[in-house]
C-alpha cells in the first residue's frame, strides 16, 4: 500500500507527497537544531564574559566589542532573548518530529520516540557540543553571535517585552531583584579561591600565595596590629644632647628616634641620625634637640593602614605616632612596618624569626607575633580579644594574671607555653597543637588498616 500525503492549496495550487513533506520536515529540523545551537552556546559567551573583558575588548576596536557591551547593559533583556529563541525552537522541533513520524507510526508511538529523540538530538549537538566551543572561544564567539542575537530580538520583540516584563513581575512577587543575573567582576571571596586553588595545581608558588593574601589582609589591618608597641619604643627627650641622641640611636639600631616633651604621652616629632651627625659635625654652636625634630602624625589606633601608607607617602614621612582615644602614645608606626605586612618580616643582623617552626604541630613565637600570623602557621583558630591582638595578649588574657617562664595554658587542642620573659613581658612562646578525638580514631584506624 502506498502513502501519499496531497496539501493542496488555494493560491499555490501545489501538491505535496509524503516524501517531500518528510524531506521538508527534516531539513527544519536541522535548521532549528543548528538555532538551538546559536542560543544556547550565545548563553555561555554573553554571560561568560566578565565586564572589565568587554570594556577591553571596546577599547581595542574589536569588531562586535560595542554591540556586545549595547547587550550586556540590559543583562535581563537579553536573558530573556535567548531563553525564548531556544523554548520556542525546541518546542517547534517537538511539533514538527512528532507530525512527520505520526505519518507512519500511531500517535503514542510517534510522540514518544519525538519526545526522547528530539531531546537526545539537542543535548548532543544543541547543548553541550556548542556550549563546550562557547566555553573554549568566549570572547570570539560573544563578538560573532552579538549582531545575530539584537536581530533576534528584534524579530521576537512582542515575546521579549511580554516575558520580560512577566519575569520581573514574578521576581518581584517572590522578593528577588533579578541583580544576580550577571556579576560584571569576581567578587573577593572568588579571587582568593583562585588562589588557593592555584597554589594547589602549582601555577603560583607559595610565597607568591602568601604575599597575595597578605596584600588582601592589608586593607582590613589597622594601626593597632602593626606597631612597635610603647613599651618598645626607643625615644630621647628634647633636653637630651645630640651627643647622646646619636649613641642611643647607635645603640638601638635605630635611623630615626621620636622626640619627647616631658613624657612619651607628648611627642614632638622625629630626629634621623643623618641630621644628628650633620650638625654633630658641621653644625655651629650647641642646637637643643628640637631644633632637629621635624614633625610627624599623631594617629589613632583605630586607623586603617591602607589609608595611613596613603599619608605617608603623601606627607613624605617614615614614622607616625599611635595614640589611643585618650591622646596616650601608645606605640608607633615606621614605613618598614607597612612594608613587612606585603612582603613579610624583614629581619635584620641576627634578629629571630617572628615564627619559627619546629615541626608540623609546633612552632615558638615572639610575644608581639599577631594572633592571625599564629593561626595560619598552625591552622588553628584562636580567638583575637577587643583588648589583645597578640600572643602575648592571648596569654595574658588567658592567664587573667603575670605568668613566668614555663608555665602552660590550654585552649582546645592547642597547649601554649611561655619560653621567655622578660621583667613582665612575654618574650617568646611555644604553640603546639595536638590531634583532636577525631582526629586520634584517624589515626588509630590507619594504623589498624596498616597492620592488616
Amino acid at each position: 500500500m502506498e502513502f501519499s500525503l496531497l496539501v493542496q492549496t488555494d493560491v499555490l495550487g501545489v501538491e505535496l507527497t509524503t516524501g517531500t513533506v518528510t524531506a521538508l520536515g527534516v531539513a527544519t529540523i536541522l535548521l532549528l537544531v543548528a538555532l538551538s545551537a546559536f542560543f544556547s552556546s550565545s548563553e555561555i559567551a554573553m554571560f561568560s564574559l566578565a565586564q572589565h573583558r568587554v570594556e577591553a575588548m571596546v577599547e581595542e576596536d574589536l569588531s562586535g566589542a560595542e554591540m556586545v557591551q549595547a547587550l550586556k547593559e540590559d543583562p535581563h533583556r537579553l536573558l530573556v532573548t535567548i531563553l525564548v529563541g531556544n523554548n520556542l525552537v525546541n518546542i517547534a522541533m517537538t511539533a514538527i518530529s512528532t507530525s512527520l513520524l505520526s505519518l507512519y507510526l500511531g500517535g503514542a508511538t510517534a510522540a514518544v520516540l519525538s519526545t526522547f529523540g528530539i531531546t537526545a538530538l539537542v543535548l548532543l549537538f544543541g547543548e553541550s557540543g556548542p556550549k563546550s566551543y562557547a566555553v573554549e572561544h568566549t570572547e570570539s564567539w560573544a563578538r560573532r553571535v552579538a549582531r545575530p542575537l539584537k536581530i533576534a530580538e528584534y524579530l521576537m520583540y512582542p515575546l521579549v517585552v511580554l516575558f520580560d516584563y512577566l519575569t520581573r513581575q514574578i521576581n518581584r512577587l517572590t522578593g528577588s531583584t533579578g541583580g544576580a543575573i550577571e556579576t560584571p567582576y569576581v567578587t573577593r571571596d572568588e579571587i582568593q579561591d583562585m588562589l588557593e586553588t592555584g597554589e594547589r595545581e602549582g601555577v603560583i608558588e607559595e610565597d607568591e600565595h602568601e604575599m597575595l593574601q597578605r596584600i588582601f589582609r592589608f586593607t582590613d589591618t589597622i594601626a593597632k596590629e602593626v606597631m612597635t608597641p610603647r613599651l618598645d619604643m626607643t625615644a630621647v627627650d628634647t633636653e637630651t644632647s645630640v651627643n647622646e641622641a646619636i649613641e642611643t640611636c647607635v645603640q638601638s639600631g635605630h635611623e630615626r628616634l621620636p622626640v619627647y616633651e616631658g613624657n612619651l604621652d607628648n611627642v614632638i616629632g622625629i630626629v634621623t641620625i643623618r641630621d644628628l651627625v650633620r650638625h654633630s659635625q658641621y653644625g655651629e654652636g650647641k642646637l637643643p634637640l628640637s631644633d632637629l625634630t621635624t614633625p610627624t602624625l599623631h594617629v589613632p589606633e583605630s586607623k586603617n593602614v591602607d589609608e595611613l601608607l596613603t599619608e605617608m607617602r603623601e606627607d613624605r614621612l617614615k614614622m607616625v605616632i599611635v595614640i589611643d582615644e585618650f591622646g596616650t602614645t601608645e606605640g608607633l608606626v615606621t614605613m618598614e612596618d607597612l612594608v613587612e605586612e606585603v612582603v613579610g618580616e624583614i629581619l635584620e643582623g641576627g634578629e629571630d624569626e617572628p615564627v619559627e617552626h619546629v615541626d608540623e604541630t609546633t612552632v615558638v613565637v615572639r610575644g608581639e607575633v599577631n594572633i592571625d600570623e599564629v593561626n595560619e602557621a598552625l591552622e588553628i583558630e584562636l580567638p583575637e580579644g577587643e583588648e589583645f591582638e597578640t600572643i602575648a595578649g592571648f596569654i595574658f588574657n588567658r592567664a587573667g594574671r603575670l605568668v613566668e617562664e614555663g608555665e602552660s595554658i590550654t585552649y582546645d587542642s592547642v597547649e601554649i607555653t611561655v619560653e621567655s620573659v622578660e621583667n613582665t613581658r612575654i618574650m617568646k612562646a611555644r604553640i603546639q597543637k595536638h590531634p583532636t578525638n577525631d582526629e586520634d580514631e584517624d589515626e588509630d584506624a590507619t594504623e589498624i588498616d596498616q597492620e592488616a
